[in-house]
């Protein structure tokens, strides 16, 4: 008997999603967790499912993406010698014997990502992202040999075209500019808009260039990194992207509450380093010699400080495992503020552990979201702590996007890196862990003074929400390690 067409094409179909779940489990080799959502979406739409995958679900790892270069080694071999000055100091030693989780977490950091201890870095933090920008503006203006600056986002709106003047006129300075933000998270920023920078003599690249509007197979892998370094002696990082929300109060999200650094000293070697692995990884007019953009550093500050980055390029999620180990390691106080609480079992895992150990654990999340599925996978998340006696906190002034891990108000991480699987797993990230006490009891208190203008999420709150919420959060979590 002849098989119909129909008959046929479930055959088909049968075979495509038997094969490529084959390449999900055995091939990839993904967590079980984003295997088994893998697998549910490809098998509840086998069309479309099979089709998703092969835009956003193929791994990295086995790419080599970012391609170091001897000449870009200078940074990294005077931070060297600045730390080896640091460990044979007895104040350092006696410091390292005092809180044995510290000295343990520098020397994890150090060996599986060469991570350099800085220990001469002056910190300014900024909660606002207009000061923020103003800043930024002013060291752009005073701009004397470099700028290199990559962002997630940058939006040609308001902000934008105030950041892009700037640009265009330390460019007629004669300073160079080099500009590379993700093709994904600035879909709308076409490199034409940068048209007179360029014309200048301005360098502008796109990270995972998108072969047509929003299709990229690597469109799930994004340049989440938040970094700007100026004449190889000031640097940035943190969590504001290029946009007018960012620094101005909008309709949709009312205050967007952030975090970014401004940096110096040795710490700027790797903030430097970083971007020109990123920038050349795009093969745009490559740095080749890396010597002019490590300047010897100001010995301003007593910070001691490491930068820690992360990939979906590495077998090993180093972000992941510094929340762990801080985490792990606190004997009194966790503090995390982030937009996504979607963790990994693991790290969900390690905070019921120091909670069940009798570390209290304090969490803010947004009370709105930015992205609905990512902001009920969050909710069910956060609500699950509250079982182990967890403080959580929504935020109430507007959107809280600061990603921030302080332990016992001594050490803490600020960065771009999110506490969920995206961020954890599939980005591009930074963050900057400062062992300092001054700066921990700061960032406290920006925390204190955010619990003013949240509430506290407890069990009967929670409990209240409607069978659809409910239904939305299912959801979320069958696929979230696809989030």
């Amino acid at each position: 008997m002849n098989l119909s067409l129909l008959a046929i094409f479930e055959i088909v179909i049968f075979s495509l999603n038997f094969i490529l779940s084959f390449v999900i489990i055995f091939r990839e080799r993904k967590s079980t967790a984003a295997t088994w959502s893998w697998l549910f979406v490809v098998n509840i739409l086998p069309i479309f499912g099979f089709i998703l995958y092969l835009l956003i679900g193929r791994g990295i790892s086995h790419y080599r993406i970012f391609k170091d270069r001897k000449q870009f080694q200078i940074g990294f071999e005077r931070q060297l010698a600045s730390a080896n000055k640091a460990y044979n100091n007895p104040e350092f030693i006696q410091k390292m014997r005092k809180n044995h989780a510290i000295g343990q977490l520098m020397n994890m950091l150090y060996r599986e990502e060469k991570s350099i201890i800085s220990t001469n870095t002056k910190i300014k933090i900024f909660d606002d992202g207009r000061e923020k920008f103003d800043a930024l503006l002013e060291d752009i203006k005073n701009a004397k040999h470099s700028i290199h600056m990559e962002y997630y986002i940058f939006r040609m709106d308001n902000l934008g075209k105030e950041i892009y003047a700037a640009l265009i006129e330390a460019r007629k300075r004669g300073v160079e500019v080099r500009v590379l933000y993700d093709a994904w998270g600035s879909n709308r920023t076409k490199i034409k808009y940068f048209s007179e920078l360029i014309a200048l003599g301005g360098y502008v690249a796109q990270f995972f260039p998108l072969i047509m509007p929003l299709i990229n197979p690597r469109t799930n892998y994004r340049l989440h990194r938040k970094i700007v370094v100026i004449d190889g002696v000031i640097g940035y990082t943190g969590g504001f992207n290029v946009g007018d929300e960012y620094a101005t109060i909008t309709k949709k999200f009312g205050y967007w509450r952030d975090n970014h650094l401004r940096l110096t000293g040795d710490i700027v070697y790797s903030l430097q380093h970083r971007f020109i692995l990123d920038w050349n990884s795009q093969h745009h007019f490559e740095i080749k010699d890396g010597a002019p953009y490590f300047p010897p550093a100001l010995n301003e500050g007593h910070a001691m400080t490491q930068f820690v980055t992360s990939g979906p390029d590495e077998a090993k999620e180093q972000i992941k495992l510094t929340y762990m180990k801080m985490i792990s390691g606190a004997e009194r106080e966790i503090i995390i503020q982030t937009p996504y609480y979607i963790p990994s079992d693991a790290l969900h895992e390690t905070l019921k552990l120091a909670l069940l150990s009798g570390v209290q654990v304090k969490l803010m999340i947004p009370n709105k979201p930015d992205h609905m599925l990512v902001y009920w996978a969050t909710y069910f998340n956060a609500a699950d702590l509250l079982k182990y006696g967890a403080k959580v906190y929504t935020y109430e002034n507007g959107f809280v996007h600061a990603k921030n891990l302080i332990i016992d108000g001594e050490y803490a991480s600020v960065g771009s890196a999110n506490f969920d699987y995206r961020s954890l797993q599939l980005c591009f990230e930074a963050n900057v862990v400062v062992y300092d006490y001054d700066f921990a009891q700061k960032l406290r208190q920006n925390f204190l003074n955010d619990l003013e203008v949240s509430k506290p999420l407890t069990m009967e709150r929670y409990e209240e929400r409607s069978i659809f919420i409910r239904f939305k959060e299912g959801l979320a979590r069958l696929i979230s390690p696809m989030l």
